[in-house]
């Protein structure tokens, strides 16, 4: 008997080896697409976890470590409390009160009136507007033009639809001098057009860009929108840091040209405008007869976005409307705030020695570090660009993350450009005491 038992216990691993073998081969034929491939990594993946084991001081993730304000907090909670509709599906491609106060908005702003049910879709958060957009409006074949340094996900997405990337980057124009401003990083006109074939479908814009804080002036959007009217071409323009401008710098949208309201998608957040990243509130406001095929795409894929979440933002717009130009409006009040806190960064990069590049709008300062000398131990990232290794070193071995520059530019230009780090500064003044003193000790040898 016990010769039987030990001949079905083995017959019984065999079984379940061939099994677990089976599934393994079935598994590796069905388990992927191949739009997949080459677009799993992610930065903010990466950085954030490594932030996170090394309970590293963050300015690297750009959310505030703050509250949003308070009037869309109460906003939040009446909602949450008014009734059964607020917890229940809304509208699928934007709950009524928010897209009417959108369209109110932004129609004097752009200068045409919108239609706030056939002109703007509410998406989870800003990035499902850019998913939405390259996947109804971007082909195989077809080639989307990319500004550089440009938010990771654009590239992704068009390739996963097929599309092909082309890069132009926005370059120092002062060379050999010292880069002391956003504004001294500008796009070559003749680099740009150049770019343009017959096979362009779109161009991506982001103003005020992350991670340059660069804000376009009205006569480079001018030169844009010459183009893409030449060529008969979309504009995607992520706008997501529209009301975060200093020292006077303005903010124009590229939509409020003339001829662009028909090929420009606009892409805002309701989270990085009233500082609840964590809403995930977008949109896209486009002209109808392009924002019908965005909402095909959304309606297949999620559908609808949280109720009661649209509702507080539609609430901070209605507030805004009327304050708007005001100092009691939030739009003023925040960038006063964050004036302050860009300067103080500022302030302690160049105490220790570091030059910023002074952002002209957005959450973001760069800075070039060139100039910093440090002994890399570990051999795991020898093959790394240089400031991907300069900040794990500095997550790991100071404790406070930031993010490499190069993440933002595509591999054909990012080794011009792997000798920026980026700091987020929409954070509380004791997190950026926190960074400055981790700063003061490294330079003074601590």
């Amino acid at each position: 008997m016990g010769i039987i038992r030990n001949i079905v216990a083995h017959l019984t691993v065999i079984r379940q080896s061939l099994v677990r073998n089976h599934h393994k081969i079935i598994m590796s034929r069905q388990l992927h697409a191949s739009r997949t491939e080459g677009v799993d990594k992610n930065v903010w993946v990466e950085f954030t976890q490594l932030a996170a084991d090394y309970k590293a001081v963050n300015l690297g993730q750009g959310f505030p470590d703050f509250s949003p304000p308070k009037f869309v907090q109460e906003a939040f909670c009446k909602a949450v409390n008014g009734g059964p509709l607020m917890h229940q599906y809304t509208r699928a491609f934007g709950h009524p009160p928010l897209v009417k106060n959108l369209a109110k908005f932004f129609s004097r702003i752009v200068g045409h009136e919108i239609n706030p049910f056939e002109d703007i879709l509410v998406t989870v958060g800003a990035y499902q507007a850019l998913f939405c957009a390259f996947q109804a409006l971007v082909n195989e074949g077809d080639e989307v033009i990319i500004v550089e340094p440009f938010f990771d996900c654009y590239q992704p997405m068009v390739k996963m639809v097929g599309g092909k990337a082309v890069y132009v980057p926005l370059r120092p124009k002062a060379e050999g001098k010292a880069v002391l401003s956003s504004g001294d990083w500008v796009l070559s006109a003749e680099e740009l057009a150049s770019k343009f074939t017959p096979r362009t479908k779109a161009i991506v814009i982001n103003t005020p860009n992350n991670p340059l804080g660069k804000v376009y002036k009205t006569e480079e959007l001018q030169m844009i929108a010459d183009l893409c009217i030449k060529h008969d071409v979309l504009c995607i323009s992520d706008e997501v840091y529209e009301w975060l401008t200093y020292d006077g710098t303005k903010h124009v949208k590229i939509a409020s040209l003339p001829g662009m309201w028909e090929r420009t998608i606009t892409v805002g957040s309701g989270g990085k405008t009233f500082s609840a990243t964590g809403w995930k509130v977008g949109w896209a406001i486009s002209s109808g007869h392009i924002m019908k095929h965005m909402k095909t795409i959304h309606q297949n894929t999620v559908y609808h976005c949280a109720t009661a979440a649209q509702e507080a933002v539609a609430q901070g717009f209605e507030r805004e409307y009327e304050l708007f130009g005001t100092p009691e409006s939030y739009f003023q009040q925040l960038p006063a705030m964050l004036h302050h806190k860009r300067k103080k960064l500022a302030s302690c990069l160049e105490s220790v020695g570091l030059q910023p590049i002074m952002p002209e709008g957005g959450y973001f300062m760069i800075t070039d570090i060139s100039s910093v000398k440090v002994d890399y131990n570990d051999q795991s990232s020898k093959d790394e660009p240089n400031d991907f290794k300069f900040v794990k070193w500095l997550t790991k071995e100071k404790g406070l993350a930031t993010i490499p520059v190069s993440a933002f530019y595509s591999p054909e230009h990012s080794k011009e450009f792997d000798k920026y780090i980026r700091f987020c500064f929409v954070k509380e003044d004791a997190t950026l005491d926190a960074a400055e003193d981790i700063l003061r000790k490294w330079s003074q040898g601590q």
